[in-house]
């Protein structure tokens, strides 16, 4: 398959805050930038950290160099001025923590949320969505809590701070990696069983992802995120998150034996 080409994210500024999500732990919010585009705001200053929106950015860009429904990500500068006006002393302290650069996606108005009950994809896209979300360690995507939006007639995934998971540990970035390990939870894949064409896909997917490709995309990620996750080397990290992701890409890949397994 042909891939999309890594990009360089653009950095709009906040202008407005609308009104917070609160069905995310992390309370992340709608905003309005200035460049009138409206966004959904992932804070810094939330429970996990830089490392929330590392994980965020890495796997979102990974789904949309795959090809895969994605919002559209941007970096967005944080004034903490936008706190004074804030009531909510939660938020006010969340927009005050979380000044200086963060992450946003581009607001789907008038999305649902995906129905496994009502809606149903194709075998490919599924097996493309399973083989996704098994290489990122992705947690989040259950019959519970899909992470999927429907938007004018299409799928698109959110939500992946809680991917990549490893880097949780300390020591992490330096350390002799895991990244062979199988991933047990893809059993509880809200689209497992959908997913007749995992080795189809699998064949695709390992193909687009060179480790050129995987420098590209880490390299997005701000020294500053880096910097601000305690325990992971600061910006040294970004070379354990390249190792990490293209060592996992080795074959034989026990994520994908693990997918067909739980099917």
């Amino acid at each position: 398959m042909s891939q999309l080409p890594v990009r360089t994210l653009r950095t709009v500024r906040v202008t407005r805050y609308v009104t917070p999500l609160r069905e995310g732990g992390s309370l992340p919010a709608i905003v309005e930038a200035d460049d009138d585009g409206m966004y959904v705001l992932k804070f810094r200053g939330a429970g996990q950290g830089a490392r929330a929106l590392i994980a965020e950015l890495v796997s979102g860009e990974i789904a949309r160099v795959l090809g895969l429904p994605v919002p559209d990500l941007v970096l967005a500068d944080l004034d903490q001025d936008l706190a004074r006006t804030e009531p909510d002393p939660e938020i006010h302290q969340l927009i005050h923590d979380s000044a200086g650069l963060n992450l946003a996606l581009d607001y789907l108005p008038g999305s649902v949320t995906f129905d496994p009950l009502v809606q149903t994809l194709d075998a490919d896209l599924a097996s493309r969505i399973v083989w996704f979300d098994a290489y990122v360690m992705n947690v989040d995507r259950t019959v519970r809590n899909t992470n999927m939006l429907m938007w004018h007639k299409r799928p698109w995934l959110i939500d992946h701070g809680a991917t990549l998971y490893f880097h949780h540990t300390p020591g992490w970035a330096s350390g002799p990696t895991r990244a062979g390990d199988p991933f047990p939870l893809i059993a509880t894949h809200v689209l497992l069983r959908d997913a007749t064409r995992l080795r189809e896909a699998d064949a695709a997917l390992a193909s687009v992802l060179t480790p050129a490709v995987i420098g590209e995309i880490t390299g997005l990620i701000p020294d500053e995120w880096l910097a601000a996750t305690p325990g992971s080397e600061g910006v040294g990290a970004r070379a354990g998150y390249t190792r990490y992701l293209v060592e996992r890409l080795q074959a034989p890949r026990a994520f994908v034996e693990e997918a067909l397994g739980g099917r």
